[in-house]
Order: structure tokens, then C-alpha cells, then sequence
């Protein structure tokens, strides 16, 4: 009988998994983290979390978290791989290697999909409530104010063009000037263009509501409106060429899918803003915007 150690060569060796584990770790040590990466980059670029959150219209809460590595404020993640890209470009970092160290960590990045059942799947489904008849009657009223308006105009406008039309049936004769001579006829003012029914209805708009008109121009996009109380207004696809008006007493909350392809009124008055196609926004408005003729990034 031989007496020694009984473990075979074999069990000497380490296992598979205590060398997967010694990697991870090793690769751990060696990269940084998103955030941390973020971070460095924004310092070493020489900018500040204000100036980053102007640049890439990410907010400034959003910003900081990423940075710690939290993307639990990112809404989802999709919205969370378009930030981590904004971001790496302000900063001059190449985005792909952020984005896949963020698929690995989250369970990898979904199958490709078409763009209508992608925004349907970050939706929430909204509960069974019951029909909003305020907002229904203070979009009637808009609806019969701008009708009201557009049908005088248009009346107005008759009543000009009906001497004319007349007087052409049974011309009358010129009256003559001193020399004999037919006096000269006054020059027939054209009538002014008939303004647009939406025109004429967001001129009427109450004055005491938030009233949110959205056009989709270029092309068709995802919406989502809610009012100041979180209940779900709309939550569907605008073709192109299709609008949308929502209204409320103190604000409105609008998820726009594409928004460089969409137009936006807020009380009245068109925002201008160098939305990208593609580009997934979140704003708020209230009865005092725009203030400043800038939307509220969300």
C-alpha cells in the first residue's frame, strides 16, 4: 500500500471556470466602465456636465447617472444606447465599444425590427379609463370657432367680389371729364388669400389652456401625449400629412418618436427647432410656453 496524496494531476489543475473567472476579473481591471469612460472623456475634452447636457440636449440628471453607471433613468434601452451614443460623440469617443459593453451587461442587444413595432414595444399600455369629454368639447369648440371664422371670412370676401361681378352684366357708362374725356376707373384691390382652417383655429385657441398642435410633415412618426396628471391623451403613429391636437389646463407631455419629421404649434405659435430625423424627444409645455421660443427638452 502506498500512502501520499491521493488527488490526481488532474485535480491539481485549475478548473475551467476558475480561469473564465480570473479574466473577467482581469478584463474588468483593465476597462473602465461606461460611465467612467464618459466621464474621463468629458474631462479630458475640457467640458463640463452643463456643457455636455447644451450640446447633446441629454439632461443634466440624465447625464450624471450615466456617468455612475445608472441607466435606470434612461427610460428604457433603447433610450439608453441612443444617449451612450450622443454622448461618446460629444466627448470624442468612438460609441460602438460603449454600446456593446452595454448590450453584454443588459443581455445583448434585441433582433432587428421595423421602426412602428420598435416604438411599440417601449410603450405603456395605457389602463381602461373613461372617454375625456372635456378634452373632446374643448376640441369641439376650437373646431366651431375656427369653422365660425373661416365661413365669415369667406362670406366677406363674396360681398366684395358681387358689385363686380354685376356691374360687368350691364356696364354703365364712364362719366366724362371736362375734355370730353371717360374718367379713369379705380383699380380693383384683389382680395385677400383665405387663411388656413388650422391657421384660423390655433389663433382661437382658449387662452387659459395648453393647446399642442402636431402636423406630421415629412413623414410619419410615433407620438405619445399625456396630460398634467399623467393620463395617457394619445399613444399611436401620425402618417404623414396628419395632425394632432391635444390641450389641457397646465401642461402637456409629449414623447415624439421621430421628430424631425414632425411640426409643432404650442398656444398658437410654431416651434423652430433643429430636430434630426430619427431622433427620439421628450418636452413639456405649459400655458407660459413658449417663453423663449425653445421647447423643453424632456
Amino acid at each position: 500500500m502506498s500512502i501520499g496524496n491521493s488527488n490526481s494531476p488532474e485535480e491539481e489543475r485549475p478548473s475551467t471556470d476558475d480561469r473564465s473567472e480570473d479574466r473577467l476579473v482581469e478584463r474588468s481591471v483593465e476597462e473602465p466602465s461606461i460611465g467612467t469612460a464618459l466621464k474621463k472623456a468629458r474631462i479630458a475634452a475640457g467640458l463640463t456636465v452643463d456643457e455636455v447636457s447644451s450640446l447633446t440636449r441629454v439632461r443634466i440628471p440624465i447625464v450624471h447617472a450615466i456617468e455612475e453607471d445608472d441607466f435606470t433613468r434612461c427610460g428604457g434601452d433603447v433610450y439608453a444606447r441612443g444617449h451612450i451614443r450622443t454622448l461618446a460623440r460629444a466627448v470624442h469617443l468612438d460609441p460602438a465599444p460603449l454600446v456593446e459593453s452595454y448590450d453584454a451587461a443588459h443581455g445583448g442587444r434585441p433582433a432587428p425590427t421595423p421602426a412602428a413595432p420598435m416604438f411599440e414595444a417601449e410603450r405603456i399600455r395605457p389602463e381602461r379609463q373613461r372617454p375625456n369629454w372635456t378634452a373632446a368639447m374643448v376640441a369641439a369648440i376650437v373646431a366651431v370657432i375656427g369653422f365660425v371664422g373661416f365661413t365669415a371670412f369667406s362670406g366677406d370676401a363674396e360681398k366684395e367680389k358681387r358689385p363686380v361681378a354685376e356691374g360687368s352684366a350691364s356696364p354703365k357708362p364712364a362719366p366724362t371729364q371736362t375734355g370730353g374725356k371717360p374718367a379713369a376707373q379705380p383699380s380693383q384691390v384683389p382680395p385677400a388669400a383665405k387663411p388656413e382652417p388650422s391657421d384660423s383655429a390655433i389663433a382661437a385657441a382658449p387662452k387659459d389652456l395648453v393647446t399642442v398642435v402636431l402636423t406630421a410633415d415629412t413623414g410619419e412618426s410615433w407620438i405619445s401625449a399625456k396630460d398634467s396628471t399623467g393620463r395617457l391623451l394619445f399613444d399611436g403613429t401620425l402618417v404623414q400629412g396628419e395632425s394632432k391636437t391635444f390641450t389641457d389646463k397646465e401642461s402637456v407631455d409629449l414623447v415624439l418618436g421621430d421628430a424631425g419629421v414632425v411640426k409643432l404649434f404650442v398656444n398658437g405659435k410654431e416651434i423652430k427647432d433643429d430636430f434630426q430625423p430619427g431622433q427620439v424627444e421628450r418636452l413639456t409645455y405649459t400655458k407660459e410656453d413658449p417663453s423663449q421660443g425653445q421647447p423643453q427638452a424632456g
